[in-house]
């Protein structure tokens, strides 16, 4: 990460800075933009302030939902440094994105990340109805669905985020892209460990279906559309229905590159 994300007070300045500047070029949002900082002493705190607005309904307010965020942020250390990681991965991966602020603000691959990261701390402290609640409202709000139980490390990307489905079982290492429409999904109804696990560095291209516990190899690539049933080897590119390997590519990391055709 650049100094100005590892270095979480610079980092709540900067956003600050540019939340400020887009007040004064929007006025429309000034008030919102104000409401998200009031107070904040972290972006985990901005953050966790907008997700219980964008999640609270009329049974579970906004107020009691952000106390229960911002606790869980105080309890669990790692929080604040999963989402500067998760951050400075959008800023870095994606052309669309110029502050870390408008992330922050807009970006609802962050956000519905930032919202699982939460209830991943629920369920495995204990409170899994809540996570199961967190989990339901932000499957309806962010139209991503990743299941509580499952296990993402930091510096992940859900680029588009639209219909990415991670089951119960799955394991995801740091440093890794996603596309819209990626499913991490069993091949029945069986229990235990039945889900994909994704090594670091790669790349899931847009729709891609990867079934079973099968792994994915440090730095490999799965081009858009494919279905991958068996194991795929590191530092490989695979194709097709059911996925076949066409090429390697070693010393590259696809998730920094973001090609997601099987030529690249």
């Amino acid at each position: 990460m650049e100094a100005s994300i590892r270095d979480a007070n610079v980092l709540i300045v900067r956003i600050t800075s540019q939340a400020h500047e887009l007040a004064t070029r929007e006025p429309v949002l000034a008030q919102w933009v104000a409401f998200l900082l009031e107070g904040r002493l972290s972006v985990g705190r901005v953050v966790a302030r907008l997700l219980a607005c964008h999640l609270s309904n009329s049974h579970v307010s906004q107020r009691e939902l952000e106390d229960i965020l911002t606790g869980v942020l105080a309890t669990e250390a790692h929080l604040e440094d999963y989402c500067r990681a998760d951050l400075d991965a959008v800023l870095r991966r994606d052309p669309a994105s110029d502050t870390e602020f408008s992330i922050v603000l807009n970006s609802k691959g962050f956000q519905a990340l930032q919202a699982y990261r939460i209830s991943n701390c629920l369920w495995h402290g204990g409170r899994r109805e809540l996570a199961r609640y967190m989990h339901g409202m932000a499957c309806r709000t962010y139209s991503v669905d990743i299941h509580p139980a499952s296990r993402i490390g930091p510096g992940v990307m859900l680029d588009h985020a639209t219909g990415i489905v991670i089951g119960e079982t799955a394991r995801i290492e740091e440093g890794v892209s996603l596309m819209q429409g990626v499913t991490l999904g069993g091949t029945g109804k069986h229990k235990g460990d039945r889900h994909p696990k994704v090594k670091s560095g790669v790349l899931l291209g847009a729709g891609a279906t990867v079934l079973g516990n099968v792994q994915i190899g440090e730095n490999a690539r799965v081009a858009a559309g494919s279905v991958v049933l068996y194991d795929v080897p590191a530092a490989s590119t695979v194709a097709g229905i059911p996925a076949q390997i066409v090429r390697q590519h070693n010393d590259r990391v696809p998730a920094e590159e973001m090609n997601q055709l099987p030529s690249a």
